[in-house]
């Protein structure tokens, strides 16, 4: 889903029984998806075509793949060689738009040798394994937000390991990180421009439920069968019966989704984390809940988080998709608070401190070309990519133990030597 910046109770027994059916479901996934990877390690030279594999073609997936096709327009030597969806109807619009090869096994395109770098676009809770097989077979990867799903916290840990220990280039969909602001707001933190950090807020806020009105049933007759992949698409979540509403419109549902917190916070939370230059939290607190949009909707629409960080910073995410009307993102330091508007970023002294109010123009804007134009430069140079698997590992931790604190109705805490999450 593309950023629109700030414009835009649960039953806890039922969801504790969830996560229970949740740990068989991925025991069984294991079992079922039993694959064999060759170790590859592909990298590709400064003057070849890089081929890019599409999984997961729906609005967001086929608005990318239009992306990697504009951007070869331009004179990127790179294109869209193969296309994957669990539902052929849907994989056959993107096969003819594209010029692609169709493939309904993610596995399969995986190992298309022509595949050089992976685009995931699934939904949510497909994320770590279509990234975790693409990774196996040697492929770099973009992968939209969230990472993982909120109740695969130790697949997320997997995923990490393994783009490290194959050295993938790895960038996650937060695009609103490709303007320049971030980054130069980091390198002003670290010079101390605003003192020690100590406070910082953003937010996600729109009018409109974009789940049970803005995910349309492609098609109401639509069965499991040849066509489409219901067992590919539950993947580790609790076992169900096909249900045409939980396939097409998976993001109100909580097996599949987890509302504002994980499908929206990504694009706010990450730029501020990178800004600050922290890691993991120490913990978090979170509540919300179905204020506006009821109907088949399970997850929030409403939900307010605060994260504490050991550097003794809180940060504070607020958001609901009932009302537009947003806070401003800012970062308050001892000396100066940081503010994200006008030319790119404003620098307000505290009254009493000797420093001059400042304003720093952006450098570059941010846009979704422009992420993908970083992971294909990526791709060629092996660097870092603006949103790397480091930066994503950190904040999904953190929206992770945001939902487990909503459900629970406690504080989730994080273990930094044993990378666990713990609620009390």
């Amino acid at each position: 889903m593309s950023q629109k910046g700030n414009e835009r109770a649960v039953d806890r027994r039922k969801f504790v029984r969830m996560i229970a059916a949740s740990t068989f479901g991925a025991t069984m996934w294991r079992r079922s998806r039993a694959y064999t990877f060759a170790n590859a390690t592909q990298v590709v030279g400064a003057n070849e075509r890089i081929g890019i594999g599409l999984i997961g073609c729906g609005g967001r997936g086929t608005h990318l793949a239009r992306v990697v096709r504009g951007l070869a327009e331009k004179g990127e030597n790179v294109q869209i060689v193969a296309v994957c969806d669990i539902y052929r109807p849907r994989l056959e619009r993107a096969s003819k738009e594209f010029n692609a090869k169709a493939y309904m096994d993610p596995r399969e395109l995986v190992t298309d040798k022509d595949v050089d770098a992976v685009i995931v676009a699934t939904p949510d809770r497909l994320h770590v394994f279509n990234s975790l097989e693409a990774v196996k077979a040697g492929k770099d990867v973009y992968c939209e937000k969230p990472l993982t799903h909120w109740q695969q916290f130790e697949l997320l840990k997997q995923l990490v390991r393994e783009v490290k220990a194959r050295e993938r280039v790895f960038q996650v969909g937060t695009q609103g990180l490709s303007d320049s602001i971030w980054h130069q707001a980091a390198e002003l933190i670290k010079q101390g421009a605003i003192g020690k950090p100590l406070h910082a807020q953003c937010g996600y806020f729109r009018h409109g439920d974009w789940g049970e009105r803005g995910m349309p049933i492609d098609d109401p007759n639509a069965k499991p069968g040849p066509d489409l992949n219901w067992d590919a698409f539950l993947a580790d979540a609790p076992r169900r019966p096909f249900d045409v509403s939980r396939f097409f419109r998976w993001r109100m549902y909580m097996d599949y989704a987890g509302g504002p917190c994980t499908d929206l916070y990504p694009h706010c939370l990450t730029p501020v984390i990178k800004a600050l230059g922290v890691t993991f939290p120490k913990s978090v607190a979170a509540i919300g809940g179905k204020y506006r949009y009821d109907g088949e909707r399970e997850v929030p629409d409403t939900f307010d988080m605060l994260i504490q960080y050991p550097e003794g910073i809180t940060v504070i995410v607020l958001g609901t998709i009932a009302n537009e009307w947003g806070i401003p993102t800012l970062i308050r330091g001892e000396d100066a608070t940081m503010l994200f508007e006008g030319p790119g970023i404003i620098i307000q002294p505290q009254s009493g401190v000797k420093k001059e109010r400042l304003e720093i123009k952006r450098e570059r804007d941010g846009s979704d070309a422009e992420h993908m134009r970083n992971f294909i430069e990526c791709i060629r140079t092996r660097q870092k990519p603006y949103s790397d698997i480091d930066l994503g590992y950190h904040v999904q931790t953190a929206l992770i133990m945001g939902m487990l604190s909503f459900i629970h109705s406690k504080v989730a805490h994080f273990d930094a030597q044993t990378e666990t999450i713990k609620l009390a």
